[in-house]
C-alpha cells in the first residue's frame, strides 16, 4: 500500500497476534543501506531491489513472514500465499502523510498512487489475482476488522497445510 495507509501498525500487530516474523522492508534497507543511490527529488534513498532479495531470501524459503513495504513487484512469486494492499480514503491519507512532512510533489505522487489504485494494479500483475486482496484502512475499526480477517485465513491455511 500506499505510505501512511497503515502497513507497519497492521504488520506487527499481527506478527504479535500470529506468532509470525515481521519484516520492515524500508528499516531492513536503512540497516544493510541496501541501497543503489538517492532521489533528489523525493528526497530518498533509491531501494537496491535485488540485495533486498538476496538479504531476504533464507527467512522467506523459512516461511511464516509478513513483509511490510509500498511496492511488491521484485519479489519473486513463490515468497507469497497471500497478499494484502491496503487502501485508505484520500481525506484520511492526505492528513497522515502531512504529519509526517510529505509536501509537495512527494505529497501529491503519494495522493495520486492512492487514487489510481497504482499499487493494486502491481500486486495483481505480480501475482495470481486470487491471492491479492484490497482492505479498507481507514479507522481504528478497520484496523480490528482486517487483523480479525487476516488471522481467520492464517488459522484456515494453517489447516489446510499442516
Amino acid at each position: 500500500g500506499t505510505p501512511g495507509v497503515g502497513k507497519t501498525t497492521l504488520g506487527k500487530e499481527l506478527a504479535s497476534r500470529a506468532g509470525l516474523s515481521y519484516v520492515n522492508v524500508g528499516d531492513l534497507a536503512k540497516e544493510g543501506e541496501l541501497y543503489e543511490g538517492f532521489d533528489e527529488e523525493y528526497d530518498c534513498p533509491i531501494l537496491d531491489e535485488d540485495r533486498v532479495v538476496d538479504e531476504l531470501e533464507d527467512r522467506m524459503s523459512e516461511g511464516g513472514v509478513i513483509v511490510d513495504y509500498h511496492g511488491c513487484d521484485f519479489f519473486p512469486e513463490r515468497w507469497f500465499h497471500i497478499v494484502f494492499v491496503l487502501r485508505t480514503e484520500n481525506s484520511f491519507l492526505y492528513d497522515r502523510l502531512e504529519s509526517r512532512g510529505y509536501t509537495g510533489k512527494k505529497l501529491q505522487d503519494n495522493i495520486q498512487c492512492e487514487i489510481f489504485q497504482t499499487l493494486y494494479e502491481e500486486a495483481v500483475l505480480s501475482y495470481k489475482k486470487e491471492i491479492v486482496h484490497q482492505l479498507p484502512s481507514n479507522t481504528p475499526e478497520d484496523l480490528e476488522r482486517n487483523l480479525d480477517q487476516i488471522m481467520q485465513w492464517i488459522e484456515q491455511w494453517m489447516k489446510d497445510n499442516n
